[in-house]
């Protein structure tokens, strides 16, 4: 028997898991608390200007593409994707910054202008990593975190010895320019730890970033969030917006529906897209599966200061995509997590979407999005964003050789406060819980909540974790559970 589904949030999770439900013949309803759809991937424009607010990496293009296959569709039937070359560049200093380019082959050819022998060095660790990507992406992510189970194969057997050490121990093993450590260690922060803390099966992620390259959707990553809101619609899926959840009314430990100002609305099946922690406040306390003390307990990925800039100039020598390492990275990973605190030298990325999308700027000039990576929870005012704003306009002017604060045109801010009230987001973290040893998996908060019937999560704080690509899988993942429960 069909059922009404009722779902709360409408990030890529939320929005993936509709499609899964309304083609199983449900009758699903999203309900977005904020005017955009989106979550963290809403869009914001202004005079002309148009940015992404929140992802901006479109890696791992073959799960993009696998979601899409599942409604026998393409990626290309709804948007238009163009790879970058270079993919990034990362700054060091002044006149010392390297380029990743769009395949394997130049890469190789940096390493080894940087560090003799290092150029076959990796070519042997992106082959470890294209075993791991395959055996992690293409069957274990694709699995509900029940079980310790599921984690138990013959390819995850004969690679056991790597969920035991970890991508900075492998990477410092083979390679030892500080520079190239650091841009091999880069792509594990997208997990939402640090390089020291994430297992070395994780290397995936350089597979990902070398061996797939980075793309750009051609107006941005909100064109996959509207490419998803079309499929929606198109399988007959529902979307409120304006619509803030005040409680799920649960009786007899089953969940009956939602009330939204005031109204209540009945559901056979509640599904949360929204916060993980933030959803069990909805509910009364003897229903919540998972404790304060728990929360507090979990390592969680970073929060972030962003910066949206409308410049009434281009900005030359930079790329797309650009990270600056020129200060202390080990120092920054601290202060987000060993002893958290504002870094008084932090790291920050810098993405020019109008380098690649025209239509992103008006003709002339240039839309900047910058982020420097946080610890959650920390103090967060008006006076520190202006304070670290100065800092990293400062290092970028005299890093890239070029005036521009005096061309800024307008900008916006958004920080750990922002992301406590548009996303209710716990701490006011940006990415979810980090993929440590120990949140792995069937060890992340589940899917189907422990002591509420009919009540699921999905999302960057269940499994498989963080990211893009891993929230199209949560949506498909609770799908299928919910499916399997209708039959059970």
């Amino acid at each position: 028997m069909m059922k009404t589904i009722a779902i709360i949030g409408s990030g890529f999770s939320a929005l993936a898991a509709a499609c899964y439900l309304a083609k199983q013949g449900n009758t699903v309803t999203i309900y977005e608390k904020n005017d955009i759809i989106g979550g963290r991937a809403r869009q914001f424009k202004k005079d002309g200007f148009t940015f992404d607010m929140g992802p901006s990496w479109y890696w791992m293009p073959d799960v993009f593409e696998r979601f899409f296959n599942d409604f026998d569709k393409k990626t290309n039937d709804y948007y238009e994707l163009i790879k970058l070359n270079p993919a990034y560049r990362v700054y060091f200093g002044v006149d010392d910054f390297i380029n990743i380019y769009d395949n394997l082959e130049a890469i190789q050819t940096t390493f080894e202008t940087i560090e003799k022998g290092s150029g076959k060095k990796l070519e042997t660790f992106i082959k470890q990593a294209k075993s791991n990507y395959d055996i992690a992406i293409k069957d274990l992510v694709y699995r509900p975190g029940i079980s310790a189970l599921e984690l138990i194969t013959l390819e995850t057997t004969l690679k056991l010895h790597q969920f035991f050490s970890t991508v900075s121990n492998d990477i410092r093993r083979k390679f030892k320019n500080e520079r190239l450590i650091q841009i091999l260690e880069f792509p594990v922060l997208f997990l939402g730890a640090k390089p020291s803390k994430t297992p070395s099966f994780y290397n995936f992620m350089n597979y990902a970033d070398f061996g797939l390259g980075t793309w750009h959707p051609k107006t941005g990553m909100f064109d996959v969030v509207r490419a998803i809101e079309k499929l929606a619609t198109e399988l007959g899926v529902s979307i409120k917006t304006n619509s803030s959840i005040e409680k799920i009314v649960v009786e007899n430990k089953i969940t009956t529906g939602i009330i939204i100002d005031g109204k209540f609305i009945k559901a056979d099946i509640v599904l949360s897209g929204a916060d993980y922690h933030h959803t069990e406040t909805l509910l009364d306390k003897e229903h919540r599966a998972y404790s304060e003390k728990y929360w507090e307990s979990r390592v969680f990925a970073p929060s972030s200061l962003l910066f949206f800039v409308g410049f009434n100039k281009k900005i030359e020598n930079i790329s797309h995509h650009a990270l600056f390492f020129d200060v202390d990275f080990d120092q920054h990973a601290v202060d987000i997590y060993d002893d958290p605190k504002w870094p008084e030298a932090p790291l920050f990325y810098a993405n020019f979407p109008s380098k690649t999308d025209t239509t992103a700027a008006p003709e002339g000039m240039e839309s900047g999005f910058f982020l420097i990576p946080l610890a959650p929870g920390i103090k967060d005012n008006e006076s520190l964003r202006e304070e670290y704003f100065e800092k990293i306009m400062d290092r970028f002017e005299k890093l890239t050789d070029q005036k521009i604060k005096n061309n800024i045109i307008f900008k916006r801010s958004f920080c750990k406060n922002d992301f406590v009230t548009d996303y209710n987001a716990y701490k006011g973290n940006a990415y979810g819980m980090a993929n440590t040893l120990l949140q792995t998996a069937f060890l992340r908060p589940k899917l189907k909540s422990k002591k509420v019937k009919n009540l699921y999560f999905t999302g960057q704080l269940t499994v498989p974790g963080p990211g893009v690509p891993p929230a199209l899988i949560s949506g498909k993942l609770v799908a299928e559970l919910i499916q399997k429960s209708f039959r059970s």
